[in-house]
């Protein structure tokens, strides 16, 4: 069909959605008519200003790039060469994160400056609900590669992008971002889709391998040529078999679920069990053999064992190694899994989290500072204390100094010690000070932002020289720890204001790792668990239902500190056999303050219902609708934000802010 002809048709079908509500039958394709109608829900306006706000800039920009390091490491290298098939096309290639957040451009200047005008550049955010139907937020949305061209862009501004997608997942099938190219209507190319999915999926192998290093692997093609290219299947594995995570080509070509990861072994899958694999000497990484499959198909697979690993090569020692009640050996000759370090222990899912974990991880051993910031209560001692347990010093010891705690008098004699007599009323013997009790271990100082200036100056020059001279004189001591800062106050802001100085900042600030706070924390439900479980041991309590929904909506300005408090005196207040925790096990204070949140959310439901009549729906009445859309999501939710949000496929926060709206 001629394009004119078919962006006429797709605006009459717009303009019959705006009417009624629902897309014409046919005239649309059914996953962009979804899209449309999810744009509608949110609020979008096909014409006129685009409420989509401002690209993130500064700081907000700096936490985003921070967060998506390892992802725009290993997605670069493939944009530059994607970059270079589309080059002088009127053309770009865009990354952006899970949230829609776009992290990096390449492009055509010309189209560049075109572009820029609608906000496809870094920073901007194009989610659904703020920019409408587009490939990048839809393809996360729907979780699978498509096009969106020209007037099928649910707002009129964008209809000039002819754009193309495809998300990028963890091998453990968890999204984390999407891949696309976005170019001139008029220029469109057909092969455009097909290299944004080979390029996620080069991305998406790129991650498995950097992230399973230490693992097993198995590559595996039905083509022996196919092994080693783009679209090889590729399992990691623990050396039981057990499979750890795949990628896409794995996935679909043997039917694993992610949900299958970790409960599947390589036995369930394969005819020739791991062991006989091993027996057989199938762990060259040059060879290819050819592996039966339990669905009766074969592939061409090559095993390939992490760096140092020694496995058994005859079959007599692995027959005599004793099977597990499944039948599988155990394969003791094989290397064992490196038992999870203290910071993988206090994982509970949470991607902010974890990436600051594996930043700071990385860093251990090589003289780095780490200043770790967050609010009051996030845990930061906590997760400083799980640095040290991770690292080559855990033998040595942890000192852990709280800078707002020492009264201003008597912080200087505590953190550099002094000598006999040094002052009235001094120890006869002296005292050695805190910085020489971290000697081959790790110094935590937090609160360092309420340190006095005063002795600012005097650290920055210990931190400098690494030696220390005790109050009162004496010989000058060598210093060798790990140092760990943290604060909740905003340094940057402290420095500019004069109360802390900048040199010693810059000192401490080796690597600034941000906690997220518990409002802000995806893993509520597993932290619930872990602390439950912690408080009552042996025992399955939960938490009664309309307790929960309670919980959920109040921000816990304490943080973890605040909701493990509540959760262990809750724990402490159950009577003998009983297993939920309610609301009379809650001190008095804070149950009024969970009501009033919850009674909030329940009142603003009431309003946003009370709106749901089906009314005569002029076309231009979006906020009606969205209201009234919102209101019946939630009465069929029974209240749960989270599961209300996600059918409307919009974001929490955004259904929060238009309840408050309300």
């Amino acid at each position: 069909m001629d394009p004119q002809i078919t962006s006429q048709v797709l605006r009459q079908a717009r303009v019959h959605l705006l009417a009624h509500g629902e897309c014409p039958p046919g005239a649309v394709q059914a996953r962009i008519a979804s899209s449309w109608q999810r744009s509608l829900r949110a609020g979008v306006q096909p014409v006129g200003r685009v409420s989509g706000g401002d690209p993130l800039t500064g700081s907000e920009m700096r936490q985003v790039l921070t967060r998506s390091e390892d992802l725009l490491a290993i997605a670069r290298p493939v944009m530059d060469y994607v970059f270079e098939q589309i080059q002088d096309s009127h053309s770009m290639v865009i990354l952006a994160n899970a949230q829609s957040t776009l992290l990096h451009t390449l492009g055509d200047a010309p189209f560049l400056n075109k572009a820029e005008r609608v906000a496809l550049r870094s920073g901007a955010i194009w989610t659904e609900e703020a920019r409408g139907t587009n490939a990048i937020g839809t393809a996360l949305v729907e979780a699978t590669p498509l096009r969106v061209e020209g007037a099928e862009h649910f707002l009129e501004a964008n209809s000039f992008l002819n754009c193309a997608a495809s998300p990028i997942f963890s091998a453990q099938g968890q999204l984390l971002g999407v891949l696309d190219i976005s170019g001139d209507q008029r220029l469109a190319q057909a092969h455009t889709l097909g290299l944004a999915t080979t390029a996620a999926r080069m991305i998406e192998n790129r991650w498995l391998l950097a992230r399973h290093q230490r693992d097993w692997r198995m590559h595996f093609h039905t083509q022996a040529e196919g092994v080693g290219t783009a679209a090889e299947g590729i399992l990691a594995l623990a050396p039981d078999g057990l499979l750890l995570g795949g990628n896409r080509a794995a996935m679909q070509s043997l039917k694993i679920a992610a949900a299958d990861w970790g409960h599947l072994h390589w036995d369930d899958i394969s005819a020739m069990p791991l062991r006989d694999w091993l027996a057989r000497g199938h762990t060259h990484t040059e060879r290819l053999h050819l592996a039966a499959l339990h669905t009766g198909r074969s592939v061409f697979a090559r095993l390939v064992m992490p760096a140092g690993a020694q496995a058994t090569s005859t079959a007599a020692t692995q027959a005599a190694l004793p099977s597990d009640r499944a039948g599988r050996a155990p394969l003791a000759a094989m290397p064992q899994q490196p038992a999870p370090d203290a910071l993988a222990q206090l994982d509970t899912g949470d991607l902010a989290w974890r990436a600051a974990a594996e930043r700071g991880r990385r860093t251990l051993g090589k003289g780095i500072a780490l200043l770790v910031q967050g609010e009051s209560g996030v845990g930061k001692e906590l997760f400083a204390r799980a640095l040290h347990d991770s690292s080559a010093r855990h033998a040595g010891p942890f000192v852990a100094i709280n800078c707002a705690a020492i009264p201003e008098h008597l912080i200087e004699a505590e953190l550099f010690g002094y000598e006999s007599g040094a002052f009235t009323g001094a120890r006869r013997d002296g005292q050695l000070g805190r910085l020489r009790e971290a000697q081959g271990g790790t110094l935590f100082l937090d609160e360092i932002g309420d340190m006095p200036l005063a002795l600012q100056t005097r650290l920055l020059r210990v931190l400098q020289e690494r030696s220390i001279t005790p109050l009162g004189g004496g010989k000058a001591q060598q210093l060798d720890f790990a140092l760990v800062c943290a604060t909740h106050h905003q340094l940057r802001e402290a420095v500019a204001q004069g109360r802390f100085r900048a040199d010693l900042f810059y000192r401490i600030n080796g690597l600034a790792l941000q906690l997220p706070a518990l409002r802000e924390r995806s893993d509520r439900e597993a932290i619930t668990r872990r602390l439950l479980d912690q408080f009552n041991p042996g025992q399955a309590v939960r938490l009664h239902p309309d307790l929960a929904f309670a919980m959920a909506h109040y921000p816990w300005p304490g943080n973890l500190r605040e909701y493990a408090n509540a959760l262990q005196t809750a724990s402490a207040l159950l009577l003998p056999g009983e297993d939920s925790i309610g609301w009379s096990q809650l001190s008095d204070d804070l149950a009024q303050e969970l009501l009033r949140y919850r009674e909030g959310a329940q009142m603003a439901v009431a309003a946003l219902a009370a709106q749901a009549q089906p009314p005569s729906l002029p076309a231009t009445d979006l906020k009606t609708l969205s209201h009234a859309a919102i209101a019946q999501m939630l009465q069929q939710c029974r209240g749960n934000v989270s599961q209300a949000a996600k059918l409307l496929g919009i974001s929490r926060q955004t259904l929060y802010r238009r309840l408050k709206a309300a």
